[in-house]
């Protein structure tokens, strides 16, 4: 045998060299195909998205148009303040990222530097307020109260300020004019969330993290109108952020006016009379509790009756919006939305519901005329009405006698109306009802527009609720559980209650309807809900969408968009039947149970018509409501715990409609001491070709327009 070794390749490990040979040619190929994709294929396309690394843009917010009363009065406009501005991005070329020039410019200010420090930071979730959470290429705000002698300062002294500005800038501002507030129908500002920023994206008004929109009232009802369209600036800047060029400017547009159908004067004169009657019902003897009312929240409308524009709406308790703009402190937000606040951010006039009382009773009348009973009766008002042994009392336990419905009406008699539902729900088949009982009561109720919203130009409007046989079903069906669970047959009066309700809570019981006929048990309605039914009665019977709104006009006041009166259907009543309901309610100021707050009115020149309200609320004061119109205008109050209708509000409704015809205590009318004798006039036609027929409302506009472009400029 031969040791001589052997010199040739094992055929293993020739195998594994060509393996490897082919890997690394596969891997050659793959990323030669990779870089041909990238550089030849889709060059151009990752050329532009690395150039559009390098551009930063800064979107400028536009002026905001103004909310303006009937009269063109400025209810929200904006003022010329001095605003001291740092831009991040000079003040991080400096060695000391700008912090010597900060600590100067607080020294000025008089602020604090590590409170001027603090605002020029960035945002992020590790840093708390105060940080800013725009662009850091925009100039960052530091103070919007800069005084002239100190904005004066920082341009003498640009070498020692680089990077700050002071400018004037235009800040919102609610005017208050004649004294009037508004502040739950105008809203207010606030900042701008990442859902909203991310909606505006691809829009032509993006929004900054740092910008303010309309969160409430008309500003966020008409919020895109009054933005306007926003400036935008777009920068060259290297890899480390630096600014290095600029690539194009696009500026700003003012934002469009809305004019309102709000008359200042008027709705000043609604606000003071709401809040005299909530301090005058404090100084009143509850008999019931042992304690004066407490009057804690109320609210009131005043309504064109032929259109359903609203003229003025005021809701207590209140704010000043103006605590909003620049954005709120936590000390201020806490007291207005603290518990102890009682919830002044609340409109109550479209957001605050409570049980009718008697203003409900002229749908139960249409509703009993309808299902067949006669409006003349006789009807026997009675001081009393059992059913079984439940008893239930007419107000004060009156005895009329036999009267009809109209009277019924007119004295506010609620036996009247317990026999009238009874009877109606012994004919639907009582406890064992038929399979379509009629339900007049709450059909009409429906058809009056209850139940739902009444198309307000607002936002976050309630609906109230019918309490039907649909709602009873989901009702008992939401708190089976918890009635079962603690009912008691032979327990407490609570016990037995959910006893009882446990078993037959689903079913329209007997005292449910009757409770409900004079607008008691469930129900619950809106005081603009009541002010739409009692402006359809006094107009004939068109239920209107209430507005706030009149027009929207362009920023150089030629285009002006009108926002056109619209209805939502008819009341159920016949022109025979409307007549008798409109007589009864005129009879109610001249000799029922608002006769006395009506005493001395020009009955003869100016037809007054209205109904009184006194809600019993479990667990509370009764809820005063006092429904009232002419023929152009209704107006509708509501006072919380505040006692009667006719004694809480009725005085303030009274001094409401003095003040709009000029009325005096003797009932003369001097016509130049009336706000509004008529309803205010239209706005002016706009020509199929945008022109304006009618010039004195646009060339008012125009003015308005040269006056806010000069700010814009500026």
């Amino acid at each position: 045998m031969s040791n001589i070794p052997q010199t040739g390749r094992t055929p293993r490990v020739t195998i594994r060299l060509v393996g490897l040979q082919i890997l690394v040619f596969s891997l050659l190929l793959t990323l030669g195909g990779r870089l041909w994709y990238l550089q030849i294929r889709n060059g151009d396309e990752y050329t532009a998205e690395a150039a559009n690394n390098h551009v930063q843009q800064v979107v400028h917010p536009a002026v905001r148009g103004s909310i303006l009363d009937a009269r063109g009065v400025p209810l929200a406009d904006n003022e010329t303040r001095l605003v001291v501005s740092a831009s991040r991005t000079e003040l991080m070329k400096m060695p000391d990222d700008g912090e010597a020039v900060l600590t100067r410019l607080a020294e000025v200010l008089g602020m604090k530097p590590k409170d001027v420090m603090d605002k020029v930071r960035l945002c992020d979730a590790k840093t708390p307020q105060p940080c800013w959470n725009g662009s850091p290429y925009q100039p960052i705000p530091i103070t919007d109260e800069a005084s002239a002698k100190q904005a004066l300062q920082i341009r003498e002294r640009e070498e020692d300020f680089p990077g700050i500005s002071a400018e004037p800038t235009a800040v919102r501002r609610y005017a208050a004019p004649a004294g009037s507030n508004a502040a739950q129908v105008l809203g207010y500002l606030s900042p701008v969330t990442d859902e909203q920023v991310k909606e505006a994206e691809n829009t032509k008004s993006p929004l900054l993290r740092s910008d303010q929109v309309g969160s409430n009232g008309l500003e966020r009802e008409y919020d895109s109108e009054l933005r306007g369209e926003a400036g935008v600036t777009r920068y060259e800047v290297d890899n480390l952020g630096r600014v290095i060029g600029q690539r194009e400017s696009q500026r700003a547009r003012p934002g469009a006016n809305v004019v309102t159908s709000l008359d200042s004067r008027v709705q000043a004169v609604a606000e003071k009379e709401l809040e005299q009657a909530m301090r005058d019902a404090r100084k009143q003897h509850d008999r019931n509790t042992g304690t004066n009312y407490k009057a804690d929240s109320g609210a009131v409308v005043v309504m064109e009756a032929k259109t359903g524009r609203v003229v003025a709406m005021a809701s207590n308790p209140t704010y000043d919006p103006n605590a909003w703009v620049g954005g709120i402190s936590g000390k201020d937000y806490k007291q207005l939305t603290g518990k102890k606040s009682n919830y002044p951010l609340l409109n109550r006039a479209i957001q605050g519901q409570a049980a009718p009382g008697s203003i409900f009773k002229v749908i139960p009348t249409t509703a009993a005329v309808n299902a067949g009973h006669d409006f003349n009766g006789p009807y026997a008002c009675t001081s009393s009405f059992n059913i079984g042994s439940q008893v239930f009392k007419n107000f004060e336990s009156e005895n009329y006698g036999g009267i009809s419905l109209g009277r019924a009406l007119e004295v506010s008699c609620d036996t009247v109306f317990y026999r009238i539902a009874y009877d109606e729900w012994k004919r639907d088949g009582g406890n064992k009802p038929k399979k379509k009982p009629g339900d007049w009561f709450y059909r009409t109720a429906h058809q009056f527009g209850l139940g739902k919203e009444t198309g307000i130009d607002l936002p976050n409007e309630v609906t109230g609720r019918v309490p039907d046989r649909q709602w009873k079903k989901d009702y008992w069906k939401a708190n089976k559980d918890a009635w079962c669970k603690s009912g008691k047959k032979n327990g407490s009066y609570g016990e037995r209650i959910a006893y009882e309700n446990c078993l037959e809570g689903m079913k329209m019981r007997a005292g449910d309807s009757v409770n409900y006929s004079i607008g008691q048990g469930d129900t619950l309605v809106t005081p603009i809900q009541m002010a739409t039914i009692y402006a359809a009665i006094s107009n004939g019977g068109t239920l209107h969408d209430p507005t706030v709104g009149k027009a929207i006009v362009s920023p150089d006041g030629k285009d002006i968009t009108e926002i056109k009166p619209k209805s939502h259907g008819k009341l159920p009543i016949s022109a025979s039947l409307h007549k008798r309901i409109d007589s009864a309610l005129a009879g109610v100021a001249t000799r029922g149970t608002a006769a006395w707050r009506f005493q001395g009115w020009p009955q003869d020149k100016i037809p007054m018509h209205a109904k009184t309200g006194t809600a019993e609320v479990y667990g509370k004061q009764t809820t005063s409501w006092f429904a009232t119109y002419t023929k152009d205008y209704t107006v509708v109050m509501t006072i919380s715990q505040g006692g009667t209708g006719s004694g809480a509000s009725g005085p303030a409704v009274r001094k409401i409609y003095n003040a709009l015809y000029g009325v005096d205590a003797k009932g003369g009318i001097d016509k130049k001491k009336a706000l509004l004798p008529q309803p205010q006039a239209k706005l002016p036609k706009i020509s199929s070709d945008g022109s304006v027929e009618a010039q004195p409302l646009g060339k008012q506009f125009e003015a308005a327009g040269r006056e806010r472009r000069r700010g814009a400029d500026s």
